[in-house]
């Protein structure tokens, strides 16, 4: 007799079901830009929080940390709960949920920094999490609804991980180059918080045959409504900053450009003479006491903001030639329409990263090089270097002066590294200063805030430079020799291998402090 058996193999795992409509395009598409809005939020975020926690390293290091343990989140749940729930259930409110707080969150972002600040970095890391994590678990969801058997899997993990990474590459580089250059802020995160709305909606009647998202919609709605009415300190958005013009109170010509809450330059549109933050009369007190009185010189500026200096050079040494390099067009443009920047000035602004800007110079083609850009509360690292230093001393004349203008508070760490820095690149340097900041009054404790330091590799009259900075009633004094050697201590100079300028920074004083 014949006996039939069956085999003791269980039988083959069947995948689910795939979704309705969702193909492998749809899948891809999906994966791609659920990447890209990831990689959207990050940049624009840091942009963001800019005018308010500063553009510092720890401030990126922070939204980067943020945007992975989203990304690693999201990935994680997104699988584990497709393995419970129906994968089409997951993905039209992942898309929307994400979207509704995109949409909200400059909104929410200015009206907790103007009236509940101390919650902003809980709001802000909020505010990456939620959809940063929602969109991460788009990739883990698509991946369930597109296997079908456990014979695809690599083909289908490897594409969908591969389609996603190269949407987070294109969501960078059009943030970057693209988007940040010609939309405000609030325009990215409420267009791209539209755009999942509506990806929500058409998904979920691709998938699920169900078309009503009216409610998300109207959040989107709101979300833009409420970012054009929520506090907000922009009169423009440039690349770099949240930039704003104030008129002067007590002087109608006087305009302050403010750059993410920082007074960068104040400009008198009709007395260029007329220098209103300290360390601007410092710095045309080293120029006064170092060349002859109305002597014009050859000047290059890295950084440009109100153009406060050039502009003074031009009206006090006639047929001086100032180039400027400023990285930010945006402000440029501000220079132009509201701070009276006229061709014809001797003022010529170059848009350009002011390290890429020295090395364009000819060897001894300036008089006078001054330094004065600022990323956030600091100077960009890669212009406080010894080698850049040396650049920098490549470009002057025999009797050229380097002037380099500094922010920092606490121990002073940072200026005293670049003072060190300078020493080990020009043969004499100077520090001018407050008394009690700069060694020179003891008993009083040190503030912080602006200093200046002079470097070249001819002398500089001391006596002549203080004389000056008494006639301009600063109140500043000049450090050398001894005094500025027991100053500097055993601070270590920067370099290109070793420039931590943000942690040597003690930004504890207050953001204005110019």
């Amino acid at each position: 007799m014949a006996y039939v058996t069956e085999s003791s193999s269980p039988p083959a795992a069947e995948g689910p079901p795939r979704g309705r409509g969702l193909g492998p395009r749809a899948a891809a598409v999906l994966v791609f830009g659920a990447s890209a809005a990831v990689l959207v939020v990050e940049i624009v975020a840091l942009r963001l929080l800019a005018p308010y926690l500063g553009l510092t390293l720890e401030t990126s290091t922070l939204v980067i940390g943020i945007a992975l343990t989203a990304i690693a989140l999201g990935s994680w749940l997104g699988g584990r709960v497709a393995d419970r729930i129906d994968p089409r259930r997951l993905l039209g409110p992942a898309l929307g949920v994400s979207g509704a707080v995109v949409a909200l969150t400059p909104a929410v972002l200015r009206t907790t920094a103007e009236w509940v600040p101390p919650l902003l970095l809980s709001i802000a890391s909020l505010t990456i999490l939620v959809p940063g994590a929602l969109l991460s678990a788009v990739t883990p969801i698509v991946t369930k609804l597109r296997l079908t058997s456990l014979a695809e899997t690599g083909t289908v993990v490897g594409r969908l991980s591969g389609v996603g990474t190269v949407g987070a590459i294109v969501g960078t580089v059009l943030t970057g180059f693209v988007l940040v250059s010609r939309l405000p802020v609030s325009g990215i995160l409420i267009g791209l918080g539209t755009l999942l709305v509506a990806g929500s909606a058409l998904v979920e009647w691709r998938t699920r045959g169900w078309s009503g998202v009216p409610a998300l919609a109207l959040v989107v709605v709101a979300g833009g409504l409420a970012a054009a009415v929520a506090p907000g300190d922009c009169d423009a958005e440039t690349r770099y900053h949240c930039a704003r013009v104030v008129a002067d109170p007590d002087r109608d010509s006087g305009r302050t450009l403010v750059l993410d809450g920082l007074r960068h330059s104040y400009v008198d549109l009709a007395d260029p003479t007329f220098l209103e933050f300290t360390y601007v009369r410092a710095i045309a007190s080293v120029v006064d006491a170092a060349f002859p009185e109305g002597e014009p010189l050859d000047a290059h500026h890295l950084g440009g903001g109100g153009l406060t200096f050039p502009r003074y050079l031009a009206a006090t040494r006639p047929g001086t030639r100032s180039v400027v390099s400023e990285i930010d067009g945006g402000v440029v443009r501000i220079d132009r329409d509201r701070l009276g920047l006229r061709p014809g000035t001797g003022v010529e602004v170059r848009v350009e990263d002011g390290r890429l800007g020295l090395r364009r110079l000819d060897t001894g083609s300036r008089d006078l090089v001054v330094g004065d850009a600022f990323g956030g509360v600091s100077v960009p690292w890669h212009l406080t270097t010894a080698e850049a230093m040396t650049d920098v001393r490549r470009v002057l004349d025999e009797d050229g002066l380097y002037v380099a203008n500094l922010i920092d508070h606490g121990e002073l760490a940072f200026a005293r590294a670049e003072a060190a820095t300078l020493d080990e690149v020009f043969e004499h340097v100077a520090l001018l200063g407050e008394p009690a900041d700069i060694g020179l009054d003891p008993a009083a404790a040190s503030r912080g805030g602006n200093m200046v330091l002079l470097a070249s590799d001819r002398p500089v009259d001391p006596r002549a430079v203080q004389e000056a900075l008494d006639a301009r009633r600063t109140g500043w004094r000049i450090a050398t020799g001894d005094d500025l050697a027991s100053w500097i201590g055993d601070a270590r100079p920067l370099t290109d291998d070793y420039a931590p300028v943000d942690q040597l920074l003690q930004a504890h004083g207050p953001r204005s402090g110019r």
